[in-house]
């Protein structure tokens, strides 16, 4: 629709539509204030925080001292998010980072890295490790603040099962349910009822 649109007004201008404008990739010292609000407040000074260059290449910006790893929002996505983990999930983030940059979304990408830890070459550790994400409508960095701003956690167990957890395997409105039981990346969902506006 939005091409279909630039193509009737370059039609009635006489001019050819506007190119997309690039994304705006922020500095280091803001992406680092933003990305750090996902993880909780005793552990963002010490956290790794990963984000991206002029190119869009995600690059270290932060060096942590703890096990935290965050990472900024990705300037080339519509909607701000920004996340923070436990460091020994980032061998299975920087895959589906990769796997992503390859055009491989969805079912095809979990079921590519379920295969990759079996066999050995992503390393997944066994004992829960928690991711937070935090969304919103855009950040201010200015202020440092993250509108609309929304919470919510996944805590990897993998294989675990309905069994093993009691949980139920369908979302549950603002309580806890199990994502892909009994897959390498089984997940416990926490995501709780959205603030009102």
């Amino acid at each position: 629709m939005i091409m279909l649109a630039a193509v009737l007004v370059a039609g009635l201008t006489g001019q050819a539509p506007a190119a997309p404008a690039a994304p705006v990739v922020l500095p280091p010292e803001s992406q680092i204030a933003a990305a750090v609000q996902a993880a909780p407040e005793d552990r963002r000074m010490g956290a790794t925080v990963l984000g991206y260059d002029a190119a869009g290449t995600v690059v270290t910006l932060r060096a942590g001292v703890n096990d935290i790893v965050c990472l900024a929002d990705d300037p080339k996505e519509a909607a701000f998010s920004v996340a923070c983990y436990h460091k020994d999930l980032e061998p299975f983030m920087a895959r589906g980072r990769e796997l992503a940059a390859k055009g491989v979304k969805g079912k095809e990408r979990e079921e590519t890295r379920w295969k990759e830890i079996e066999s050995g070459a992503i390393k997944m550790s066994r004992e829960p490790r928690t991711l937070h994400v935090l969304s919103g409508s855009g950040f201010d960095p200015a202020t440092g603040t993250i509108a609309d701003a929304y919470l919510r956690w996944v805590i990897y167990t993998p294989f675990a099962t309905p069994e093993t957890t009691g949980l139920p395997i369908r979302p549950v409105p603002g309580g806890p349910w199990l994502m892909f039981p009994g897959t390498p990346t089984a997940h416990i969902m926490i995501s709780p009822p959205r603030p009102s506006k």
